[in-house]
């Protein structure tokens, strides 16, 4: 049953953020797990850190305006899929792919919908890999698919958006036109560093291995 399909308790904000808080909690503690396992296997740690939120009853609400909704309960869970998110932050882009693939192997998620901001950043230079995911929550007589976001981006790319939606709620949106520019041009840099910090990630791997293989 999905969210959406709830008929006892709908009606109840405390009963949809419960859901919404149990969804977090599942999906931070599988992406810690992946974490490990990758760190077991391959003695690499893809995640930097990890943050995770729900959404205040005033970002809700605001959100629903914006898309022309009512504010209702019934709506906030139809139509705003980031109530509940998760950030994962990684070192380079290359782990952001890595992953998104693990994550989509994951039996008891499933994957809704998937926006590469990265390969195809939005007119303000935003970049971010994102996933809309649903996951289980078991109560005592039903079982509850929740919308959980899944945000996946360097950390250069997290400073950026950072400073970006500090902007756009300082201006509630309309920021005068230099500021989005200079924006625009911080978002190339950025782009550019990721590529450059991967690049010498992968020129120090292969400088390792020849040193390894020299030894021997």
């Amino acid at each position: 049953m999905d969210i959406e399909e709830l008929k006892e308790g709908i009606d109840s904000w405390e009963t949809v953020m419960f859901l919404y808080r149990s969804a977090l909690r599942e999906v931070s503690t599988k992406l810690d797990i992946l974490n490990d396992e990758f760190i077991q296997i391959n003695n690499y740690n893809p995640i930097e850190y990890i943050k995770s939120r729900v959404k205040t009853p005033e970002s809700i609400v605001k959100k629903l305006k914006r898309q022309g909704h009512e504010d209702s309960i019934e709506n906030m869970v139809k139509y705003v899929n980031d109530i509940a998110g998760v950030r994962v932050v990684c070192s380079f882009t290359s782990d952001i792919y890595r992953m998104a693939e693990m994550i989509g192997k994951q039996n008891d998620l499933t994957v809704v919908s998937v926006k590469d901001y990265i390969k195809h950043p939005k007119e303000s230079g935003y970049k971010s890999f994102h996933m809309l995911v649903t996951v289980p929550i078991f109560l005592g007589d039903q079982v509850v698919n929740t919308k959980v976001e899944i945000q996946i981006r360097t950390i250069a790319m997290d400073f950026w958006a950072s400073l970006e939606h500090k902007i756009y709620y300082k201006f509630e949106g309309n920021a005068p036109e230099y500021i989005s520019r200079d924006l625009r041009a911080c978002a190339s840099i950025v782009s550019d560093l990721d590529a450059k910090m991967l690049q010498l990630n992968e020129a120090i791997l292969e400088a390792k291995a020849q040193q390894e293989e020299e030894k021997e």
